[in-house]
């Protein structure tokens, strides 16, 4: 089936798929959404807003350590205010599956700073997921929650604010109920789930070792895409947003040597908001 939808519809219908059966949230654009549209598979997935993405974050933690296949959903400055528990949460270990999902905003067209998740997520020893479309967003949903259950780790889903609202035809599968009498159940092999002092080094030891673990599976992982262009002497390796990958593409053509990148070249996104900005002399102003 096919239907046309914005990423973050796209990623509620990848978590009703996938057997998500707890999503927490803390709304902020551009992730709102997510949650919006979970709420319409009650009875199947518990849906609700958190006060903070602390707490949306620790509700995840707490229920995919029981066995749950559970989500988060925040932007980007909400994985800051959820940092304590986040950077523990790779250590611990889930029984179930756990997937946060962190909206970047490059061009910080509606937030008060821009970040890279990815840099955050390097120091907690979690694995990042990066789709380039609302397609893709779907599967790699999937596949995160996939990766999640297999490893006994949470796996970051990295969207950013034009795949979060950009619309596609998205072709999905359908949906197998759960047996009835399924209920999620704790792992005690997942764990140790509590990093006290005395074991929290070897912890922190396997959380390293699962990465490592996933690096190697994911590196010839179809989820990666080669362009093959007519000059094999020039290349760019690129991530997220499908207008940053089309960007790309057309500076292979006009890079020359590495010494003449520019930011610019690369990033629509900034040229566009720069050139607004210029436009608007009273609002740059403010």
């Amino acid at each position: 089936m096919k239907q046309l939808m914005i990423g973050n519809e796209a990623i509620a219908r990848g978590a009703f798929e996938a057997g998500a059966t707890v999503a927490t949230a803390y709304p902020g654009t551009p992730s709102t959404e997510i949650l919006e549209n979970i709420s319409k598979y009650k009875g199947v997935i518990k849906a609700e807003w958190a006060p903070n993405e602390k707490v949306a974050l620790e509700s995840v933690i707490g229920a995919s350590i029981a066995g749950a296949r559970a989500l988060a959903a925040m932007k980007h400055v909400g994985l800051n205010v959820a940092a304590d528990p986040f950077f523990t949460f790779a250590y611990m270990g889930v029984s179930g599956g756990a997937v946060v999902i962190t909206a970047d905003e490059p061009g910080q067209f509606s937030s008060q700073n821009e970040q890279d998740i990815r840099h955050i997520a390097r120091l907690a020893y979690i694995p990042v997921l990066e789709p380039a479309s609302p397609a893709e967003a779907y599967t790699f949903y999937l596949e995160a929650m996939k990766l999640s259950r297999k490893r006994k780790m949470p796996v970051i889903l990295r969207m950013t604010t034009h795949v979060c609202h950009g619309k596609e035809k998205v072709s999905f599968a359908g949906w197998t109920p759960r047996p009835i009498g399924s209920v999620p159940a704790f792992d005690s092999s997942a764990g140790p789930s509590i990093p006290l002092t005395t074991r929290a080094l070897d912890m922190k030891r396997r959380a390293i070792a699962r990465l490592a673990e996933v690096a190697q599976e994911t590196d010839g992982s179809p989820l990666h895409e080669l362009r093959e262009g007519n000059d094999p002497s020039k290349g760019v390796i690129t991530a997220d947003e499908g207008a940053k990958m089309k960007a790309a593409h057309e500076a292979v053509a006009l890079v020359v040597e590495v010494d003449d990148f520019a930011p610019e070249a690369l990033s629509p996104i900034y040229k566009k908001h720069t050139e607004q900005k210029q436009a608007s002399p009273d609002r740059a102003a403010s």
